[in-house]
């Protein structure tokens, strides 16, 4: 699998259209824990989400999943390959600073 390929990530809202803005997921402990899917994007095949509990909300971090469509509704993957997250997580930062203009 090679998520290098296809060069700028692409907006998409997969998630968002299936779930809306926030998603519940089934945290450690078993209990629900409320996500806000704060980007969904294709890097080469590959689809990813960048989700945050309020929790990481003031460490400013992210959860990021891979997000398969294997039925009718979307389903989350973790990411355990590092070089497939270290990926993901850079065309997410480069999402967040797209529409800043460097000098």
């Amino acid at each position: 699998m090679s998520t290098n390929e296809g060069g700028a990530p692409k907006r998409l809202s997969v998630l968002k259209e299936a779930f809306g803005k926030e998603i519940e997921l089934i945290a450690e402990d078993g209990g629900l824990e409320l996500y806000v899917i704060k980007a969904e994007f294709q890097l080469g095949d590959t689809v990813y989400a960048a989700l945050q509990s309020e929790a990481m909300i003031g460490e400013d971090e992210v959860e990021l999943f891979r997000v398969v469509q294997d039925g009718e509704e979307p389903e989350l993957e973790t990411i355990e390959d590092d070089e497939e997250w270290e990926a993901a997580s850079e065309a997410y930062d480069d999402l967040l600073f797209a529409d800043d203009q460097m000098p």
